[in-house]
């Protein structure tokens, strides 16, 4: 039976955007789950061998440890956490982002050579636009926060921008700044949303990790031998932990097709597309 075909390219409220997500998600994830783990696997795991790596080498490596502080070992793991993060989040919104564009190009139909090829075209272009969109939100947090947030709503956009309209990294910051004018709390308030869903949801295999650390400090705390905070980590709450964020992190993978729907609607209020395109339609049609 064929399914509903999801009309990206029109204006949808707010909770059509967030139903239409979880929408797409329902009626795709088998198709585009398979191409999301033949593009995104291979970085899905060298993040996850980062995660545990840096777990590990802060186990017992606090100022309040009895072994001391290993400052260098800490800064390596933290980097190569980062490192393998920045890849994690560029090759999973490009994936993402490229089976969106397959999928309405091709009527409902995600063609997997079309996502691959697309992730091998625009792959350092988005490295280099999430690096920057990175440092720009940075500097703007360094400047009392507010600034930050400000820049944090349009450049969410950015990667979306690159994908779907085929631009550089410079014109796909220009234009999400130019897509969120006159809409920057419609936008801000969509993504918010987006953002506390998906925490909520992420937040529920978080769960297993707090309970244990409780767990795991009060017997310390209750051991009058303990003289070491750092005996409430160990072994079972580093596989804990990186078994949470392994599904935290595959969670997060919602957000992007969110925030597709807010740069069409966007894009829609601008620029008519999905209209244009509708009567071209028809026009062919009879």
């Amino acid at each position: 039976m064929n399914q509903e075909f999801i009309h990206f390219k029109k204006q949808h409220e707010l909770g059509e955007i967030l139903s239409l997500t979880f929408k797409f998600l329902r009626q795709n994830y088998k198709p585009a789950g398979k191409i999301f783990l033949k593009i995104v696997g291979p970085v899905f795991i060298l993040l996850i061998a980062a995660l545990t790596f840096y777990s590990w080498s802060t186990l017992g490596n606090t100022l309040f440890s009895a072994k001391g502080f290993n400052g260098s070992g800490i800064i390596i793991s933290a980097a190569l956490m980062v490192l393998a993060y920045v890849l994690y989040i560029t090759t999973m919104t490009g994936t993402i982002y490229h089976i969106i564009r397959s999928y309405i190009y091709n009527q409902g139909e995600i063609i997997s050579s079309e996502v691959v090829n697309g992730m091998k075209s625009d792959f350092g272009k988005l490295l280099l636009l999430t690096i920057i969109s990175w440092v720009l939100v940075f500097a703007g947090m360094l400047l009392f926060i507010l600034p930050g947030i400000y820049l944090a709503v349009p450049i969410s956009l950015a990667s979306a921008v690159l994908v779907f309209r085929r631009e550089s990294v410079m014109d796909s910051i220009s234009d999400c700044f130019q897509l969120v004018k006159n809409n920057w709390w419609m936008t801000f308030a969509t993504l918010l949303c987006i953002g506390l869903i998906v925490y909520l949801v992420a937040l529920i295999f978080q769960l297993p990790v707090i309970f244990f650390y409780m767990i795991r400090a009060f017997i310390v705390a209750s051991e009058a031998s303990a003289e070491d905070i750092s005996e409430v980590f160990g072994p079972g709450y580093i596989i804990l932990n990186v078994i949470s964020s392994i599904f935290q992190y595959l969670i997060y993978s919602i957000i992007p097709i969110g925030i597709a729907f807010v740069y069409f609607n966007l894009n829609e209020k601008q620029n008519f597309t999905g209209a244009y395109e509708t009567i071209q339609n028809l026009g062919n049609n009879n």
